[in-house]
């Protein structure tokens, strides 16, 4: 077994490390924040993933995960160094690469000869040539080894992912990096750098397009009378299409999706290329946020100027807290924009949150509101008392933007309803 530093606590660095501590590695994750780290020592883990609570605590009890502040100490003697560093988005869509530059001149210099750097962010192409640099060693070795993991599905994924990819010029070292994934059977993809960088951005522009392209489908359901529950089950059935990531929406959101898909565009046109397939995938998402807005102006009487606006969902998808580029948020600033009052409820949130009232339950949110819009798919909202929410609502009327909720059942007690791409 390995000797392994993470360098940050994230999604990505806090789920792989619990991961490769369970598979017997000796794990030490870095983070400059102090509370943190604190709190993680103590088993704290401070976001919203199924299964990794008890992960980082087996991890811990079994000695064989620790966290430790800063990068460098973590560093020093260790075979294997991931970054797990943010890599935000800039004002042109392009990735940040500051923090990753960052972390690879601290722990540079504390780095054993022959030491393998695996980067585990999602970096644009090219990046281990970046990070080769800013490290400065020319005695360790940097291989690509992106990250698949889904929210709110990270820990299941880590243990059964669909391939593992590892980019790297040097066979050694990559075989040094499959050979920590050994007990974990899936496909197994060894190429070269640029190849495995660009493999995650394709694969996340790809999901990305299959949200746009059912949420145009679904547009256009409602525009010749057709139902896009039926026609996605037809489209699935084929194999070469299948049903993952055919739901229509409010649009995609999250930490990867708009980010990833902003910085391939980018790429592209730093190649000279102009991706306009993914530039109209970009567009649908953002024309959808208005679609479901109008929806709900509809269902007003056309105004929500001074009207009150329930709102279930706050985070981009249901089973986590990331409220990161959610298009819940991105709805609701426009309805607030537009002089609504909005007062939500999420399982996840807590005390106020901006422009919006934030209620401690469902119902609460709904009282004396005109519509109720349901902005994510938490299963919990399907089997509320809804003769309880038409109650206190000033008028029942309904927009699922996640086609969550029974229509027919929602009308036959009275409410007004309107999905997504349904009559």
């Amino acid at each position: 077994m390995s000797s392994i530093t993470i360098v940050g606590t994230g999604y990505v660095g806090l789920t792989t490390g619990a991961f490769l501590a369970h598979l017997g590695h000796e794990v030490t994750c870095a983070d400059v924040v102090e509370d943190k780290i604190e709190g993680l020592r103590r088993g704290e883990v401070p976001i919203v993933e199924d299964g990794l609570d008890e992960l980082v605590r087996e991890g811990l009890e079994g000695g064989r995960l620790a966290f430790v502040l800063g990068a460098a100490a973590a560093a020093a003697d260790r075979e294997f160094v991931f970054l797990c560093v943010p890599t935000p988005q800039r004002g042109d869509g392009s990735a940040d690469m500051a923090y990753i530059e960052a972390a690879a001149r601290e722990i540079g210099p504390a780095l054993a000869a022959e030491a393998v750097v695996v980067n585990k962010s999602t970096v644009p192409v090219g990046s281990t040539r970046v990070v080769e640099r800013a490290l400065g060693r020319s005695d360790v070795s940097v291989v690509s080894n992106p990250e698949f993991l889904r929210e709110g599905s990270a820990v299941h994924d880590c243990f059964h992912p669909d391939r593992i990819v590892i980019g790297s010029d040097d066979q050694a070292s990559a075989i040094r990096v499959a050979a920590l994934y050994k007990a974990i059977q899936a496909p197994l993809i060894v190429t070269d750098p640029s190849s495995a960088e660009t493999i995650k951005y394709a694969s996340n522009a790809f999901l990305a397009t299959k949200v746009s392209f059912v949420n145009a489908v679904a547009n256009l359901c409602e525009a010749v009378g057709a139902d896009v529950r039926e026609v996605v089950l037809g489209m699935g059935y084929d194999r070469r299409i299948g049903f993952e990531f055919l739901r229509p929406g409010p649009g995609f959101g999250g930490s990867c999706f708009p980010k990833d898909t902003r910085a391939l565009v980018r790429i592209g046109e730093d190649a000279g290329y102009d991706f306009g397939l993914l530039r109209g995938v970009i567009a649908v998402n953002e024309e959808q946020h208005a679609r479901v807005v109008s929806k709900v102006l509809a269902q007003a009487g056309g105004s929500v100027e001074g009207v009150t606006v329930a709102a279930w969902g706050l985070t981009f998808k249901a089973r986590t807290d990331d409220r990161r580029d959610s298009p819940a948020l991105h709805v609701i600033d426009r309805l607030v924009d537009k002089g609504a009052r909005v007062r939500a409820y999420d399982p996840t949130v807590h005390g106020p949150l901006g422009r919006i009232e934030v209620c401690d339950d469902p119902y609460a949110a709904c009282e004396d509101a005109h519509v109720l819009a349901v902005l994510t798919e938490w299963d919990e909202f399907r089997w509320l008392d809804f003769r309880k929410v038409r109650d206190v609502m000033a008028r029942p009327a309904i927009v699922d933007a996640r086609n969550l909720l029974d229509s027919a059942a929602l009308r036959r007690a009275g409410f007004a309803y309107q999905g997504i791409g349904r009559q």
